[in-house]
């Protein structure tokens, strides 16, 4: 038998290949040549015929000189915290680039002195919360409560309920973050039941606030007992709440979800919140609150190290001032129209060879927000031999494996990608 060796093209002739010449001019020679060495090494084990080199390599590039692949999110889970969270907005996609050189990012152009730093996404997010007296920017929403606690609570006691200890991706401990920040907790309560009275015997002269966190990414039902915000600031203590989601406002589909306009005008103190989630922006941490507090927090030596960066300064006021965010676009999707949408692509897959069938899926918020909503959508049902070939194609496609089929679910897939999740399980469906 032939050596399959003898037929693997040499990598100095397809890097000579015209195809490659503007690759390799827009994202430099060597994230071109690793790309070339994985699929010579298809090529090499059968897996790639040999002229189908140079259109793989071009086919699996990446748009941007980065080891970061974008992907087409077929999951059903909108907030999806595995492939970057919220998706950001063409207007914010376009804030980010048009940031990206010098900016008066803390620069005033009338006056040719220094400025507050973010002025513009800071009173962006007053005039879109305006019972919140100030508001600081954190870069995450852990960030947000490691300040606040620093600030406010350390050597002295924070209030809080046992069963909102919570535990979120990768093992990270609510406790753990509060204690070191050099903070005491006073747990009050039980797990499944807390109330007003615990916090009212544990508030004394060391209490620095009483902190309230939804328990976003889990959901107790049953013997349960909880206090609601216009009660704990009856107690003669700040309420930080950490609503952690993101919302700003309530939202009809979401009604047991909370938002930060709600959480001021039930009297906290302190809101805080991440940007990168159902509010549909950057990676951020939001704080809202009380004008003297929010200042002290500002004012503290580690708010410096806990600062945004300009580029998501610029993202997260697009996200605020510009259109509907991928996100809110997801959960308002229409049924019917992701029916229609389905059933296209379905015909399109089968006209193509590929075996598919328009399903009804269940989407889910994600995130560790709304862990108990489930959204009606609709899906496009793959042989799940798919699944493999899809996430390492170009562009990568992640959908979720149900029952030995690869569902392929819309709610997430902006209509615009509709076409080329088409050609991407085309393409996956002949290698």
């Amino acid at each position: 038998m032939a050596d399959v060796r003898r037929n693997v093209p040499r990598a100095d002739r397809v890097l000579a290949d015209a195809r490659l010449t503007e690759p390799l001019a827009r994202l430099g020679r060597d994230l071109v040549r690793a790309t070339l060495s994985e699929v010579l090494d298809d090529v090499r084990h059968g897996r790639l015929s040999p002229e189908s080199t140079v259109e793989t390599v071009v086919r699996r590039l990446p748009d941007t000189a980065t080891g970061l692949r974008a992907v087409v999110n077929a999951t059903g889970v909108i907030v999806h915290t595995n492939l970057g969270r919220a998706p950001l907005s063409p207007a914010a996609r376009d804030a980010v680039v048009a940031a990206a050189g010098y900016t008066d990012v803390e620069f005033d152009l009338a006056t040719g002195q220094r400025a507050g730093r973010g002025r513009s996404t800071i009173a962006a997010l007053a005039r879109e919360v305006p019972e919140a007296p100030a508001v600081h920017v954190t870069n995450n929403n852990a960030a947000a409560l490691l300040l606040a606690a620093t600030v406010l609570a350390q050597g002295r006691d924070i209030v809080i309920s046992r069963g909102e200890l919570v535990e979120i991706g990768d093992r990270f401990r609510l406790p753990d973050l509060l204690a070191c920040t050099g903070a005491r907790l006073r747990e009050v309560g039980t797990t499944n039941r807390t109330h007003f009275d615990d916090y009212a015997e544990a508030v004394d002269e060391n209490t620095a606030f009483i902190l309230s966190v939804h328990p976003s990414n889990f959901f107790q039902t049953g013997f349960t007992a909880t206090v609601p915000i216009e009660q704990l600031v009856t107690l003669p203590v700040p309420v930080v709440h950490d609503i952690g989601s993101g919302l700003l406002h309530p939202h009809p589909r979401l009604p047991d979800e909370p938002d930060v306009t709600s959480s001021l005008r039930a009297g906290a103190a302190l809101v805080t919140a991440s940007a990168d989630k159902l509010l549909g922006g950057p990676q951020a941490g939001l704080l809202f609150g009380e004008r003297d507090l929010i200042e002290r927090l500002r004012r503290h030596p580690m708010a410096r190290a806990l600062r945004v960066d300009k580029l998501t300064l610029a993202a997260l006021e697009a996200t605020v001032t510009g259109p509907t965010s991928p996100v809110a676009a997801a959960l308002r999707a229409d049924v019917s129209t992701l029916a229609e949408r389905a059933r296209l692509l379905a015909e399109g897959l089968i006209d193509a060879g590929v075996s598919a069938e328009v399903v009804t899926s269940q989407a889910r918020v994600g995130g560790g927000g709304a862990p108990e909503v489930t959204l009606p959508s609709v899906a496009v049902a793959v042989d799940a031999t798919l699944a493999e070939p899809l996430r390492i194609g170009g562009p990568a496609v992640v959908g979720r494996t149900h029952q030995g089929r690869l569902l392929l679910d819309l709610r997430t897939v902006p209509d615009s990608a509709d076409a080329t999740l088409r050609d991407a399980v085309v393409a996956a469906s002949r290698r």
